[in-house]
């Protein structure tokens, strides 16, 4: 509400943060868009706020001048926290609020998505319960205490104001708020770097999305037990049918890369191996397999490594895929992903090759049990029938979550898919 100040004729507008969805209780701010001193629009963004791994702008829905800025970039904001006030100024017409980027619009009538939740068996208390909405703490710091079942209510936190943090539910293995039996206790060492003397260097805080990545792939590799299998596949056909393809969606302003090929023929392995389309629900001691095919994809931003996630690639077309990719490939680089666009994979392809790279071993994005790496495109002799030929190979990894996925089936999957990359026209018959 607009208040006046003691002294003063100029009216004044607190600016909150407001509710993003998704069940977000707070935000990270990135990045003011503003200073004071400047006089701004209603509905003009005033700030970059991210939550996980989503950055938003937060519009103002008021005009006016800044007066004050409420907090300092770095800053963890609960949602309806005054984040800055304005000197006089009008509403806008309509309440303003955190709306996602549009969706791509040239896709086939959309699939409901199924929802992944993992149930507790009938009859069990749910834990860890639901966290409440006055426990300070980060999306990520919650996220992590649900993955390792901890009742973070039950924390008594050490941060500042009393806000739980990371540290405070990886060191509750004991007392109020432990981890579930069965369930083993992570703990991360504190690293302090020593600086050189007399040697230059330059701190910078760790925060934003490249915090966010590094949280989430240390919890990856803590939690799953990660192995890589290598493969080799002749592409020459592939490389051919994609420059059909190629030449034929440039009608349409589309750009076509390998990567759709890839999806499809990840996607009908998957229907053969659907163990590789699952997730494992360690409170419930339950696998949980996915029919539905949602895969993500790793795109390298300015900001660090973003997955936007592709939904139903079984139902899109190679031209459908296409277009969908590079719209979300570039509003990731913007960094304009709303977070429904990363969310809901079922399981990861990283395209390494588009920057260089033979092989690699690729982190597992969990709660997905594997992730595709694939590489880039050499022309290689090849032997067969008693003679080289020459011929077009890419490589492949695939890393698998031992705990579900053993190293003979492995070898199986990455057979299989290999077969459909080597013999493009198969894709047709699994469509069918």
């Amino acid at each position: 509400m607009p208040y006046m100040e003691k002294g003063s004729r100029m009216s004044t507008q607190e600016v909150k943060l407001p509710d993003i969805g998704e069940g977000v209780t707070e935000g990270e701010l990135v990045k003011w868009l503003v200073k004071v001193g400047d006089s701004v629009e209603a509905d003009q963004p005033v700030a970059e706020v991210m939550t996980d791994k989503a950055t938003v702008e937060v519009p103002t829905p008021y005009a006016g001048k800044v007066k004050e800025l409420k907090s300092k970039e770095g800053d963890t904001i609960p949602i309806e926290s005054v984040m800055l006030i304005l000197e006089g100024g009008v509403s806008a017409p309509a309440k303003t609020a955190v709306q996602p980027s549009p969706s791509t619009p040239a896709a086939p009538p959309s699939v409901p998505e199924p929802q992944e939740s993992f149930t507790v068996a009938s009859g069990a208390e749910l834990y860890p319960p639901p966290a409440d909405l006055r426990v300070l703490a980060t999306p990520a710091t919650r996220r992590l205490a649900r993955e390792m079942s901890v009742d973070i209510n039950q924390l008594s936190g050490t941060g500042l104001a009393g806000r739980v943090t990371r540290e405070d539910v990886l060191k509750s293995s004991n007392g109020a708020g432990a981890v579930s039996a069965g369930r083993p206790t992570l703990s991360v060492p504190q690293f302090a770097y020593q600086s050189s003397p007399g040697q230059q260097e330059e701190r910078v805080p760790l925060r934003g999305v490249r915090k966010k990545i590094a949280e989430n792939l240390q919890l990856a590799k803590q939690i799953v037990p990660h192995f890589t299998l290598m493969e080799e596949a002749v592409v020459t056909d592939l490389f051919a049918m994609r420059a059909q393809a190629k030449k034929a969606a440039e009608a349409y302003g589309v750009k076509v890369t390998f990567l759709p090929f890839v999806m499809k023929a990840l996607v009908a392995t998957l229907r053969e191996f659907p163990m590789f389309n699952a997730s494992i629900d360690d409170k419930a001691g339950e696998i949980v397999y996915k029919k539905y095919f949602n895969v993500g994809f790793a795109a390298d931003t300015p900001n660090g490594l973003l997955v936007p996630v592709i939904k139903n690639v079984d139902t899109k077309t190679i031209l459908q895929l296409s277009q969908e990719i590079e719209q979300l490939a570039q509003k990731a680089r913007e960094g304009k992903l709303a977070l429904d666009e990363m969310k809901g994979a079922t399981i990861t392809v990283t395209n390494i090759g588009s920057v260089g790279g033979t092989y690699a071993t690729p982190i597992i994005n969990h709660p997905e049990v594997a992730i595709l790496g694939m590489y880039k495109i050499t022309d290689k002799p090849v032997f067969k029938d008693g003679e080289f030929y020459p011929e077009k190979v890419m490589n492949y990894t695939i890393t698998c979550d031992h705990r579900l996925i053993d190293g003979a089936v492995a070898a199986r999957f990455m057979q299989a898919f290999v077969g459909r990359i080597e013999a493009p026209s198969r894709l047709m018959l699994d469509m069918m």
